[in-house]
């Protein structure tokens, strides 16, 4: 498969993940269950938006329905939504201790890139999270190694990171 043709696959968008967690956050305030109208008011946007997303929800598994068109999170829903939370956590912490970006750009950033963020490499980024912060003084001076690391390399355009054209320039330009 071409790579980016696994973003296409990602069957969790963006939108459906945010529709998940006010159905989680609605619903923690009514034992579970949320109304349509609480739902779209949350997240701003109209009950017909929420509605249509609805139902791609409920196709896959992820909301339940009663007979009163009340809604809440089904198991598979409930998990989906904290494999989220917690890559969202992991991305957040990453951002702002490892790569000290500040708080807001952090959450941002990590909010853009929660759902698509495979399992593996979610689980993989807090394993080294937790190295790091095993190491205890190691992981802080390696942190501080890190940060007092100059952008730019010794040999320009022929690290493995760059091959032949330099990443940070290319980055630092675009700002």
């Amino acid at each position: 498969m071409d790579t980016w043709k696994a973003f296409e696959a990602n069957e969790l968008t963006h939108s459906a993940t945010h529709h998940l967690f006010a159905i989680h956050e609605v619903g923690a305030e009514y034992g579970g269950w949320a109304r349509v109208s609480d739902i779209a008011r949350h997240l701003h946007i109209t009950r017909g938006s929420v509605s249509i997303n609805l139902r791609a929800l409920k196709k896959r598994g992820w909301v339940d329905t009663d007979d009163r068109h009340l809604v809440k999170l089904s198991p598979d829903g409930l998990k989906v939504v904290q494999t989220v939370l917690a890559k969202r956590s992991v991305l957040k912490t990453f951002f702002v201790r490892v790569l000290a970006v500040p708080e807001p750009q952090a959450e941002i950033d990590a909010c853009k890139m929660e759902h698509l963020v495979s399992h593996t490499t979610g689980r993989q980024l807090a394993q080294f999270l937790r190295f790091l912060a095993a190491r205890g003084r190691d992981g802080e001076a390696l942190l501080s190694r890190f940060r007092r690391f100059h952008a730019q390399c010794p040999a320009r355009r022929t690290c493995d990171l760059c091959q032949g054209q330099c990443l940070v320039d290319e980055l630092a330009e675009a700002m």
